[in-house]
């Protein structure tokens, strides 16, 4: 096994090291469906630029992905294919004008499309963009653009919204403020796939739910001095909000829907097509395609900054110097993408300096807790030897530190935005959307960081609110939730962060987890599980093994034994052993929105088995991968 293990972890340590980018990133696709495909075909026709080669490809990614029923799935278990992708496909294969309504795969879309309720039924983001481009009337919606102008001591406004929500509902308040409709010669027409349905964007239960949240908006807007143009006065506001956050590839906080929603704004609010603004956006979008397997793909976002983090974190725990090549290239291109600007963060801490990272490339603006650790923990040794370095790490610490929330834990992006009024708000995904509450995997996380990289442990005041916070979350059974994984990946986090700040093994929460773990263990060794616990609530076991899934598990674990266990040598081995199902690689393993996009990440089936193997042979005992330069790693 020592041997086997010793081959597997350079063959993974090979593969990274061969992969890495001449700028010293990785820059592995970050894949979420066809969604993205689809609406920029939709974006690209709206807009009258025919880049046709660049649509044919588009078109040949999103018709591969079809199922035998005519429809398109997010995740190979889903029961039955998912309306919502299915119209996004239906809808970007006709307005691409390479498929025909005649064609039987597209009856086949069809078909499914109105035998699971028509295009009035699908996810809301969707019915955004069906409205806008003039497939549907505009729905309700009941909050008018004057909350631009709201002040910040307003008990509800926009900066109590997450950064992710703000950015993509501030261009949706202009699109729904002026009803912007455009249609082209070549848009199809969808009104079959209605079934003479009223598209709303919610029920009149939701919206009795949430008149008391709309009515205190509402007041507030009345409450504001008269102006005799506020109404052009917040759309002026929401336009500013959205060209100050524009990045240097031109897109809207590197995100797809951000941008896209952008673009559309800004044709409402009277840009042309060919405004350089929209001409450059579009070209950050494209910038930010990918190759899966051949085919191109459009991302969301990039994952490079993330991606690299990781890896080099992961190469040097499994035994690669810092002083060597690659550990060196990844390092520059990690603190070069250190943020120095102000980001709508400071809104609620106001006297802290920049000097998080965020997740993508091109990301200067909105840094995230999760890339901030990784990046610390990357640097560390270069940190004690340089003193630019030191500086960077000594600014990431001070960013890190000051972002607790006042629960104890950590969110994703921002502090103290978790006002769950506005979890009322009848919008779809809302939980996932409008707000950044700490979560497991954040906070668990970032325990793990300051106990093994900074050596606070549970005697320290911040670190026993965080704990806390933390054994209040552990669901009956043993395990944790995470917002950026589900039940596995909750339980890893939060495991291992509390046993890096100092909490026992033998603690009950802990005694707990593990046996969860165990009694989830498949018979092959390994652990896999399904998107559907998200939409469910409850773990799902996948019913196939899968080497992220696995390595979560097992790295758990081994944080908590003194000696290798057999349930710790079976998943080892199944990690070594390689018998996962092919289907199981691309599988989706982060939760983007629930019931709407997942998130492929296509460094995990490195990564995580690195490390978790790195731990493995250290808790066996001794480097099994001696500290050796990449060139000597084959």
């Amino acid at each position: 096994m020592k041997h086997r293990i010793y081959q597997e972890m350079n063959r993974t340590a090979d593969q990274l090291i061969q992969d890495q980018s001449e700028d010293g990133a990785w820059h592995y696709p970050f894949e979420t469906g066809i969604a993205t495909d689809c609406t920029m075909i939709i974006l690209l026709r709206t807009l009258e630029i025919n880049d046709e080669e660049f649509i044919k490809k588009l078109v040949k990614r999103i018709a591969g992905k079809q199922q035998e029923d005519g429809s398109w799935k997010l995740f190979h278990d889903e029961e039955k294919g998912n309306l919502t992708s299915t119209v996004e496909a239906y809808y970007a294969l006709l307005y691409s004008g390479y498929r025909n309504r005649k064609d039987p795969e597209m009856q086949a879309a069809r078909r499914f499309i109105l035998a699971n309720g028509g295009a009035a039924e699908v996810h809301m983001f969707l019915k955004i963009m069906l409205a806008l481009t003039g497939q549907c009337a505009w729905p309700h919606f009941p909050i008018n653009i004057e909350v631009m102008l709201l002040p910040d001591s307003f008990p509800i406004n926009l900066f109590d919204l997450s950064v992710y929500g703000r950015a993509n509902i501030i261009p949706f308040l202009i699109l729904a403020n002026t009803n912007f409709r455009k249609r082209t010669p070549r848009s199809p027409n969808l009104s079959d796939l209605f079934q003479k349905k009223a598209v709303r964007f919610f029920t009149e239960d939701e919206a009795a739910e949430a008149r008391s949240v709309i009515e205190w908006v509402k007041q507030g807007i009345k409450g504001l001095k008269s102006h005799v143009n506020l109404r052009e006065l917040s759309l002026y506001r929401a336009e500013k909000y959205m060209l100050d956050r524009i990045e240097p590839d031109g897109t809207y906080l590197n995100y797809f829907s951000t941008t896209s929603l952008m673009i559309f704004a800004l044709l409402a609010r009277g840009y042309p097509t060919t405004h350089p603004v929209i001409t450059r956006a579009v070209q950050g979008l494209k910038a930010m395609t990918c190759r899966i397997d051949g085919e191109l793909h459009c991302q969301y976002t990039t994952a490079s900054v993330w991606n690299t983090t990781l890896i080099n974190y992961a190469l040097q725990e499994s035994g690669v110097p810092y002083s060597s090549t690659t550990v060196q290239k990844a390092n520059d291109y990690i603190l070069s993408r250190q943020h120095l600007k102000y980001g709508d963060w400071v809104i609620h801490e106001p006297n802290l300096l920049p000097g998080g990272w965020g997740f993508a490339d091109l990301n200067t603006i909105h840094p995230d807790i999760d890339d901030t650790t990784v990046a610390l923990r990357s640097i560390r040794t270069l940190a004690k030897n340089k003193v630019d370095c030191r500086q960077a790490w000594d600014r990431g610490i001070n960013w890190l530190i000051s972002m607790q929330n006042k629960d104890g834990g950590w969110a994703a992006f921002e502090k103290n935005v978790n006002k769950k009024l506005l979890n009322l708000l009848p919008i779809e995904g809302g939980k996932d959307l409008l707000i950044d509450p700490s979560t497991v995997d954040l906070t668990g996380r970032t325990l793990e960081f300051f106990g093994n990289y900074t050596h606070l442990d549970l005697h320290h005041p911040m670190v026993k609110d965080a704990i806390r916070w933390l054994l209040r979350q552990q669901n009956a059974d043993g395990s944790w939730v995470g917002r950026w994984g589900v039940y596995i990946y909750g339980t890893w986090a939060a495991v291992t962060g509390l046993v890096a700040v100092g909490v026992s093994p033998n603690h009950p929460a802990i005694e707990k987890a593990l046996t969860w773990l165990r009694k989830i263990q498949n018979p092959d060794g390994g652990w896999g599980e399904s998107c559907k616990s998200d939409i469910k609530n409850c773990y799902v076991p996948l019913g196939e093994s899968t080497r992220t899934h696995t390595a979560w598990a097992l790295d758990t674990l081994i944080s908590a034994a003194t000696i290798v266990t057999p349930e710790i040598e079976n998943g080892a081995a199944f990690l070594v052993d390689r018998k996962e199902k092919e289907w199981t690689t691309t599988y989706p393993k982060g939760r983007g929105m629930a019931g709407s996009f997942y998130l492929n990440y296509h460094c995990y089936e490195y990564v995580f088995p690195l490390l978790a193997l790195s731990h493995y042979q250290k808790l066996a005992g001794g480097q099994l991968l001696d500290a050796k330069s990449d060139k000597d790693i084959t």
